[in-house]
């Protein structure tokens, strides 16, 4: 028995201090958020903890960061840069999942899930071409610049947190009916000082950030690699001549379009706005040293299909014709108003290499005089909610030419 114990004693000493690392890790995660140690023995965010760290229940988590693999590196860098605590990386993942496409009933968007409002505040273009709400870099940067007006404004990490889903307003009225801005105190569950789902909200967030920062449990999960996602290849940012063709690009430097265009979802369509001082997109870090070894500019005409204006022609129809909305064809080549002449050469944002392709009718209408969304739903036997949801509608203003989609 004596020896025995000598032979078991090492282990124990190390099990002890696994657990003293483990747990020290878990104060300094509440600490970053301005909570109180109390808070790790709160049973619904321990609930939520197990559920995310039950192998056999739920791979959702490894699922997201998985995916995000690439870019998390490149947000915690601009966290950090923005003097936000890391951990608040957790706030884009129960925001989004880490999807840069995401986008919610309510019309908000991207990793942070800005509403139009707000993204257009944080000068995030949403224009014909971009939706910059999807972009991860300037979307980060500007979720660190809300988030620490919101710090500024409560004081408390947990606060902006809380604010950023229920918003400033709420916080502050359920704080001075509180009489106290104590997380325990907001979060009780019979006085609802906050609504339920920003009660969830912060709970969910502590969670992630206790599973994520959990090696055992990456290690029992086979995703040891996502705890060096920190040293792990991240993004550059490029800046490409307006018009450029993802397809080409992606061709140069030899990586599947997918890929590139998971890196670049704020882009509404798989080429660049026809920005005169082009545009900035985000290619793999390891994949800067080939860019700038091979990339060489081409002239839009070797990118797109020319089209020469006959008899009968109009932005509408070509548009039809090729699958592309009028306004982006009357952009591309800066004409002043719908106006054609007879054998005038249009610039149509298609590659050269793919077939002009017709909207789908099962899918798209082209609008003509006389439609309303009223008019084209009984005809298309699809409602007019849907169509402003995936359209991004407010009113019922609706414009000749304009593609719409009408499922998805």
């Amino acid at each position: 028995m004596k020896y025995l114990l000598l032979l078991l004693f090492p282990f124990v000493i190390f099990a002890n201090l696994r657990y003293e690392s483990n747990h020290n890790k878990e104060l300094a995660i509440l600490e970053s958020f301005d909570i109180e140690p109390s808070f790790l023995h709160d049973p619904l965010m321990n609930e939520i903890r197990n559920n995310r760290s039950n192998l056999n229940k739920n791979k959702h988590f490894f699922t997201a960061m998985d995916n995000a693999y690439i870019f998390i590196p490149a947000i915690k860098s601009l966290l950090n840069k923005n003097d936000i605590p890391q951990e608040f990386l957790y706030l884009a993942m129960a925001e989004s999942n880490f999807k840069t496409k995401a986008y919610s009933k309510k019309k908000a968007s991207g990793l942070w899930q800005f509403m139009p409002r707000t993204g257009k505040r944080y000068n995030l273009k949403i224009n014909e071409y971009v939706d910059e709400r999807r972009d991860l870099i300037k979307s980060t940067k500007a979720a660190s610049e809300y988030l620490s007006s919101l710090h500024k404004r409560f004081g408390k990490w947990y606060l902006a947190a809380i604010a950023y889903n229920c918003g400033g307003g709420r916080l502050n009225h359920a704080i001075k009916k509180a009489g106290s801005d104590s997380l325990a105190v907001l979060l009780d569950s019979e006085k609802k000082y906050i609504p339920r789902e920003s009660r969830n909200y912060i709970r969910k967030i502590v969670a992630l950030a206790l599973v994520g920062s959990d090696e055992q449990f990456m290690l029992k999960g086979e995703y040891e690699y996502l705890l060096n996602r920190a040293n792990a290849y991240s993004v550059a940012t490029i800046n490409v001549p307006g018009g450029e063709s993802l397809k080409r690009l992606a061709s140069v430097l030899q990586m599947p379009i997918e890929d590139l265009q998971q890196l670049n979802r704020h882009l509404k369509y798989d080429f660049v706005p026809p920005y005169s001082n082009g545009y900035n997109i985000y290619i793999p870090y390891l994949k800067l040293a080939e860019f700038k070894q091979n990339y060489t500019q081409t002239q839009m005409k070797n990118i797109y299909k020319i089209h020469i204006v006959s008899s009968g022609d109009n932005l509408s129809y070509i548009g039809q014709k090729y699958g592309v909305a009028y306004k982006l064809i009357k952009d591309f080549n800066k004409l002043k108003n719908s106006k054609l002449r007879l054998k005038q050469k249009l610039i149509i944002p298609i590659d050269n290499s793919a077939k002009a392709k017709k909207i789908s009718t099962n899918f798209y209408y082209m609008v003509k005089r006389g439609d309303s969304l009223e008019s084209i739903s009984r005809a298309k036997k699809v409602s007019i909610k849907n169509i402003k949801t995936y359209n991004h509608i407010n009113g019922s203003l609706i414009k000749i030419g304009e593609r719409l989609k009408l499922y998805e």
